[in-house]
């Protein structure tokens, strides 16, 4: 099932007081960006982040899901009314997430 663009929306305008955050569609699905490195992304309309240790400090007790069949698990944000925690938590993040690759 893929995720629709509503949910998009919606996760879009909660991020929307963090700084630098952009988007793309990938197979039905979402990748979420935060300066230039992948965080997440939007899975059947869950919201999943990378496990970082940040992220699992922030976030001890979520549920860990798998975004799609054959991929690594990531955590699902349960609080994505809260604003503050969401860029809390991308700030928290941001140094843990690697550098993306340069595509030739």
């Amino acid at each position: 099932m893929a995720s629709s663009k509503e949910y998009l929306n919606f996760i879009l305008e909660q991020l929307s007081e963090t700084e630098d955050i952009s988007h793309r569609a990938m197979m039905g699905e979402y990748i979420i960006y935060y300066r230039g490195k992948v965080i997440g992304g939007i899975y059947d309309d869950r919201f999943l982040v990378k496990p970082t240790k940040s992220a699992l400090e922030m976030m001890p007790n979520a549920a860990m899901e798998l975004p799609y069949y054959g991929a690594k698990e990531m955590i699902l944000v349960d609080d994505v009314d809260n604003r503050t925690f969401l860029k809390e938590l991308f700030e928290a993040m941001y140094e843990e997430l690697p550098i993306p690759k340069k595509r030739k």
